[in-house]
């Protein structure tokens, strides 16, 4: 016997089945006769015996099936007729006791001088041991290319996952199974002398659910197999219920025939196991053991390089939650909601941070600010400027020199890091803000109707870089919060779309801050809800809403505050309509004509003659006559002049406007600034009373 055939090498077959497998013969057919004379051996490839051989053609090909027999004779035909010269043959002859032995022709056509056919002699060849090697290769290649298939796609898959969740999501997620080429998996880790299967993904794998968390003993089969560091290969569950009889219960109600359990080690550590079963297997040769082992490698080495990623992301985050605040306190007259949310890639750490600072006077400083990078550096960074932000911030110190300083402070860090930020000082009681601006965002404004704003600040380089150009400027910019506005800042993380101007990002914050609750938490969970799984999952998001408790006075002496943007005809307008609607509400729909236009004379009056905003106030003043009362607070300290216009003239006739309609009005000096009143409908005043007038 040789060594070309596989089933040979493996003892499959035996030396005479090989003998037969490669005889060689001959014969010669006389085709004036009709007779053919064939050697002994060319008779045994036909399966036709020697001493019982009549020396017809149909004799020798008796065992042939008849469609075989049909399409040799029409190969033999077409050859003589034809002219040719030779012609091969291939067909399989079967056999009384196994599968068809495989047969060879090939011949040659002698022919007399006028071309007529006379004689043909041949070879005939048994090939069974041929076309059995070419199908053994064959089957070998397709099992190879189905066993590299498997490992490109689970290599392929498991180098995306960076988390131990990941490389769980890629086993048992869809197409997982596939992926492996199995039926059913079980994965357990290796935690605190415990074997935890952290995942089971197929049919009726459920029914071992209680059997999740054990302690590491050799009672199962998964946990001996970490345990000897040996992978265990079953195709019989009965047997493996004798070994195991804990699980004995359980193999019952598993549909599966075979399973394979394998520890998964990596660098000499063992890390935990994984056992795939499957239905339509009921043994594993060598190279399906190999598959396996090499499945498990490949898996213990995604968990090892998880599990370290999982370890430094806990170390980070919990570095950067010790330097974030621990508590916001709490504020009278306002509320005030911050959230965090962190990368999606990396070590989900980074740089940005807000924080709540209470000051001297009932004042409270607010701020959010981004660092430069994501990473633990970056975080550090953070933590060192959040502490030296607070402290000059708490030490009294105005927005702009608070800025200042903490720019100092990170250029003399040893960093190459640069920051942005927004700081502001915020009184609630009067609902002023002094906002000072580092190269960050802008922060925007909602409004009690429902508009969102999105007020300029004047700002200056960001920290760090400040210093190292020599500009330190942090002008200041007085803003005005009245009764229920909201004040929203956030880092570029919300508002930042890949592929897509900053704007369109700051047009959806503002969109999603109008259609939102306007309670600062609701609105803060509303802005995390419709933007951080649009767009925030590239970097990190630090997001604080300032809200400014709203004063609707009484059900008697209802109340509305409304905040006006110098040059903001639209405001102008929205605010004459908002004072008609309210006093329609309020029931006192006779004094909405005369209270619409006073309003837009007073807000005229302010907007075109100061510097800044205005804020309107409409109250109602139940005692001792139920009025209106309009007030238009602004920043200006110059109280308005009667004056006489002429004929011709197109300003100058508000206050001559008051008058007519007011049944009082007046001034009154307002921190920095001042307030014009008025109010209408009929007074009944002491006769001890201050006239009105200005």
């Amino acid at each position: 016997m040789t060594d070309d055939d596989p089933r040979a090498r493996s003892g499959e077959i035996g030396p005479a089945e090989w003998l037969a497998m490669n005889r060689t013969g001959s014969f010669d057919w006389d085709l004036d006769t009709g007779s053919i004379d064939a050697d002994e051996s060319g008779l045994l490839v036909f399966g036709v015996s020697p001493d019982s051989f009549d020396g017809r053609p149909e004799t020798l090909v008796a065992r042939l099936d008849p469609e075989e027999r049909v399409k040799l004779r029409g190969v033999v035909r077409e050859a003589v007729k034809s002219g040719a010269a030779s012609y091969t043959a291939h067909f399989p002859i079967p056999q009384d006791d196994g599968p068809p032995h495989w047969t060879h022709v090939q011949a040659r056509i002698l022919r007399s001088p006028d071309g007529r056919a006379r004689r043909i002699v041949g070879v005939v060849r048994d090939t069974t041991a041929e076309v059995m090697h070419f199908a053994f290769v064959r089957d070998l290649e397709k099992r190879r290319e189905v066993q590299t298939n498997i490992v490109e796609r689970t290599t392929n898959a498991l180098s995306r996952a960076v988390t131990v969740d990941d490389v769980t999501a890629a086993l048992t997620g869809p197409g997982g199974l596939a992926r492996l080429g199995a039926d059913g998996l079980a994965l357990g880790l290796v935690e605190n002398g415990s074997l935890n299967v952290i995942a089971l993904s197929g049919e009726t794998l459920d029914v071992l659910d209680g059997l999740r968390n054990r302690r590491l003993d050799r009672r199962l089969p998964l946990a001996d197999a970490v345990l000897s560091g040996r992978p265990r290969f079953v195709s019989s569950f009965p047997s493996l219920g004798r070994d195991f009889p804990e699980l004995a219960p359980y193999l019952p109600r598993l549909d599966f025939r075979a399973a394979c359990y394998l520890p998964l080690v990596a660098q000499a550590r063992s890390l935990g196991g994984m056992a795939l079963f499957y239905r339509g297997r009921t043994s594993f040769n060598p190279d399906e053991r190999n598959l396996a082992l090499g499945l498990a490698a490949i898996v213990a080495q995604s968990l090892q390089r998880a599990m370290l990623f999982d370890e430094e992301r806990e170390l980070a985050t919990g570095l950067q939650a010790a330097m974030l605040p621990r508590r916001i306190p709490e504020i009278t007259g306002g509320e005030i909601a911050v959230r965090y949310h962190a990368a999606w890639s990396g070590r989900q750490v980074g740089g940005d941070w807000y924080d709540v600072i209470p000051l001297p006077r009932s004042r409270v400083g607010i701020v959010v600010g981004d660092v430069q990078g994501h990473d633990t550096h970056a975080a550090a960074i953070m933590g060192q400027l959040r502490i030296a932000l607070r402290a000059y911030a708490g030490e009294g110190h105005a927005p702009s020199t608070v800025l200042a300083r903490a720019s100092r402070f990170l250029a003399e860090l040893d960093t190459n890091r640069f920051a942005t930020c927004t700081y502001a000082q915020v009184d609630l009681a009067s609902g002023t803000l002094r906002a000072v601006r580092a190269g960050h965002l802008d922060p925007l404004i909602r409004h009690n109707d429902g508009r969102v704003g999105q007020p300029k600040l004047r700002g200056g380089l960001p920290l760090g870089l400040a210093t190292v150009f020599g500009d330190e400027e942090f002008p200041e910019t007085r803003l005005d919060l009245v009764p229920g506005e909201t004040l929203v800042l956030c880092t570029d993380g919300l508002v930042e779309q890949p592929d897509s101007d900053i704007s369109s990002g700051l047009a959806a914050l503002a969109g999603a801050i109008a259609s939102g609750p306007p309670q600062a938490e609701a609105l803060a969970d509303h802005l995390s809800d419709r933007l951080w799984e649009r767009w925030g999952s590239g970097d990190d998001v630090a997001l604080l809403v300032l809200r400014r408790s709203p004063d609707p006075g009484t059900p008697k002496a209802p109340r509305i505050h409304q905040y006006i943007h110098q040059a903001d005809p639209q405001g102008l307008s929205d605010a004459r309509a908002a004072v008609g609607q309210a006093l329609r509400d309020w029931g006192m729909r006779e004094l909405a004509d005369d209270a619409e236009l006073l309003t837009g004379e007073l807000l005229v009056n302010v907007l075109l003659h100061t510097e800044g905003g205005a804020v309107l106030t409409l109250e109602v003043l139940p005692e001792p006559v139920r009025r209106v009362r309009l007030s238009v607070q602004d920043r200006s300290s110059a109280w308005p002049r009667r004056r006489t216009p002429g004929e011709a003239a197109t300003s100058g006739r508000g206050l001559l406007l008051l008058d007519a309609l007011a049944s009082r009005w007046g001034v009154e000096p307002r921190g920095e600034g001042k307030a014009v009143w008025c109010e209408i409908g009929p007074a009944r005043v002491p006769a001890d009373a201050a006239p009105g007038g200005g």
